[in-house]
Order: C-alpha cells, then sequence, then structure tokens
C-alpha cells in the first residue's frame, strides 16, 4: 500500500501531455510548491532579461525553402570532438534535485539513452563523483570560482581524479545578484520552514510528500566531512583574468568559459587558449538591464571567426529557437529552466517526453528549410 501510494505522488501526471516548454511550466506551476517555482522560473531586479531573452528570438524568422528531399533527416552533431546524436544538452543547473527527487540521476539516465551531455554544476543535488559515474563521458563539470584560486583549485582537482574530460567556468556571477521572488518567499538554503513554507508544501503534496521521504537535496559538492558548508551568496570575484591563466595551466583538458556577452572579452578568452566559449546572460539571473544572448551570439562569432567552438543558452524554448540559435553562430545548444519544468511536471517520463518533443520539433523545422542535417545550418536559414 505505501509503495503504491508512494508511486501515486511521485507520478501524478501523464507525461504525454508535456509537449513543449510552455506545457512543461504550466504542469510544474500547478504541482510544485511556488517556493520551488519561483526559484526556478525567477530572475534578478524586474525580471525583464528572461523576457527580452525570448522575444528576440520571437523576432528572428526563419527562411523556409521548398521541393528539397528531406526525407532522411539526421540530427547528430559533434562538439570539441564529441559526437552528440541530438544539437542539444542539459545545461548546468543548481540544486535540480527541489524540482523532483532523484532529478540529477534521471537527468543522466536521458543525457545516457539521447547521447547528449549534461553539464553538472558546483551546486548541483550531487556530488560531482557521483554525477560522473552516473552519465560518464557525458558529464561536464560547470566550476563556480571561490574567493580565491586557492579555495577553488580543490573542485579542479576533483574534477580531473573523477575523470571530467570538459570543465565549463562561470564567469557571469562575480556576486550572486538580488532575486525579489526567493527574499519574499523566504527561499534559503539550507531550507528555513516558517508558516508560510510550511503552507505552501502543504498545499502541494505531489512535490511534498516525495520530497521528506527522500529527503531535502543539498549542494552535495559543499558537504565537506559530514558538514554543511555551503553558502549561497559566496563571493566568487576571484574569477579575473588572472585567474583565467592559472585556470589554463592547471586544466589540460577542455576548458570552456561560460557567460560571455561581449566580443571583446570573448578575444581575450580565445587569445588565452580556452577551447571554447559559451554565449549566455544566466538567463536573466544576474543582470536585469543585459542584452539578449542571442542578439551578441553573431556579433560574437563574427569576432571569432567560423571555425572556434560556440555554445549558447538563454532564452531556448522550442525546435525554432534551437535552429535560429545554430544558424546565428552556436555549435551547440544547451538547455536549462524547460529541462527543471519537465522534471517538476513529470519526472524522469516528463523530461523524456519534454526532449523527444523538441527534439521532433527540432527535425520538423529542419524539413521546413529543406535541411537533411545540422551541419547544414547557415546564416542563409534566417530569413532577411
Amino acid at each position: 500500500m505505501f509503495n503504491q501510494l508512494y508511486s501515486l505522488l511521485s507520478n501524478p501526471m501523464n507525461p504525454r501531455k508535456i509537449l513543449n516548454a510552455d506545457d512543461a511550466r504550466n504542469r510544474a506551476r500547478r504541482r510544485i510548491p511556488r517556493i520551488i517555482f519561483d526559484f526556478i522560473d525567477g530572475s534578478t531586479g524586474s525580471e525583464l532579461t528572461p523576457n527580452r531573452n525570448i522575444e528576440a528570438f520571437k523576432s528572428i524568422n526563419l527562411q523556409p525553402r521548398a521541393l528539397k528531399n528531406v526525407s532522411k533527416r539526421k540530427l547528430n552533431t559533434t562538439i570539441l570532438n564529441e559526437k552528440f546524436s541530438l544539437p542539444f544538452g542539459f545545461a548546468p543547473m543548481g540544486m535540480s534535485g527541489l524540482s523532483v527527487p532523484n532529478a540529477d540521476n534521471f537527468m543522466a539516465k536521458i543525457s545516457i539513452e539521447k547521447n547528449i551531455p549534461i553539464g553538472v554544476s558546483t551546486a548541483a543535488s550531487s556530488s560531482l563523483e557521483d554525477m560522473r559515474n552516473k552519465a560518464g563521458e557525458h558529464a561536464w563539470f560547470q566550476l563556480y570560482s571561490a574567493s580565491s584560486l586557492e579555495e577553488t583549485l580543490p573542485f579542479v582537482d576533483r574534477a580531473r581524479v573523477a575523470g571530467y574530460k570538459k570543465l565549463i567556468l562561470t564567469v557571469d556571477v562575480p556576486q550572486v545578484s538580488k532575486r525579489i521572488r526567493d527574499i519574499r518567499n523566504g527561499f534559503a538554503m539550507p531550507f528555513k520552514i516558517g508558516p508560510a513554507q510550511f503552507i505552501d508544501f502543504a498545499c502541494h503534496p505531489f512535490w511534498s510528500v516525495p520530497m521528506l521521504l527522500n529527503g531535502i537535496p543539498f549542494p552535495e559538492n559543499f558537504r565537506i566531512n559530514g558538514e554543511k558548508k555551503f553558502q549561497r551568496d559566496a563571493d566568487r570575484s576571484a574569477a579575473d583574468w588572472g585567474f583565467l591563466k592559472k585556470l589554463r595551466d592547471v586544466w589540460k583538458d577542455d576548458l570552456i568559459i561560460k557567460g560571455i556577452t561581449h566580443p571583446e572579452d570573448a578575444i581575450k578568452i580565445k587569445k588565452i587558449g580556452c577551447d571554447a566559449i559559451w554565449v549566455s546572460n544566466h538567463g536573466g539571473r544576474q543582470l536585469d538591464s543585459c542584452p539578449s544572448a542571442i542578439s551578441r551570439l553573431p556579433i560574437i562569432r563574427e569576432a571569432l571567426g567560423k571555425d572556434y567552438p560556440l555554445l549558447f543558452d538563454s532564452g531556448i524554448r522550442t525546435g525554432d529557437d534551437v535552429i535560429k540559435a545554430l544558424a546565428l553562430g552556436a555549435n551547440f545548444v544547451m538547455i536549462g529552466r524547460p529541462i527543471l519544468f519537465a522534471l517538476g511536471a513529470g519526472g524522469q517520463n516528463g523530461l523524456n517526453s519534454y526532449v523527444s518533443a523538441l527534439s521532433q520539433e527540432v527535425s520538423t523545422v529542419m524539413a521546413q528549410l529543406g535541411l537533411n542535417s545540422i551541419r547544414e545550418i547557415n546564416r542563409d536559414c534566417i530569413a532577411q
């Protein structure tokens, strides 16, 4: 009886109805507590940048082509000498386990099944070692700097020992921004449950009961000798140009720099010898007046030349968006919020449903554009 009840509470919804990012978001909003939904959905200041990201994509038109034989379309692609079955993967996201118990495990499993990369955040709900064991070569470790290189290097050493071949340094969070929804909701890590939070959780039993049975997640990379030492607002300002040069000397495998929106920064990063740049404005979670990431992508591509590897996130919601980002200069796309919403809406099945739907969207858009492979996507796909 207990197992049946747990199963019902863990999987209360039909994941087949998650047809797109909007479905995932709307269903997650109903299923998970407001404090959790707002943590995932929210951003800094007046929350202008997430809308700016999405609206910028809407303003870009694709150019259909007629009478092309598109009966055999392939979505596989290569980034940094790794072959993947789809042109998108999972962006690193802190505390994914708040969306649903075992979220990291679900993402690791699907990353292997779909043959796509998964970014493992420094603030992940699972340790970097555990995620490397579960996702294997598909796992890329995302690094936040601490207040000094000496405090940061232990994470780099752990990643090396665990077998990671891709290190992502996030550079657009020198200080965690003020997020109004989190402050109003009393969001903190570890959780501080007062009357408002208790009522919020009690009104969402499909989330609360499984979460209580599994245990409230914690950023496991910060559990040191059994002690919890995570500070969400910790100083991360050590990541300057000198820090990057030292990190480049220390890390001998692929080094990706995430959070770039200015071409001059991109050029300096390339000269230092980093292997790829990740164009992103952190999904609007850091600077309220930041330009849309997609508007910066073609500028950075032009500055770096056609062959330098570029990844992209911020505002991707549909298959059209994936194609637009690739057409404007990205070699690969990573997706954040919709992944957590799909997990919150339906767990592993919900995530699988969303990834499958997005893959089908990409394939269908390619057919409309007269394309048979990802490598055929270029600026000609953008309507002038």
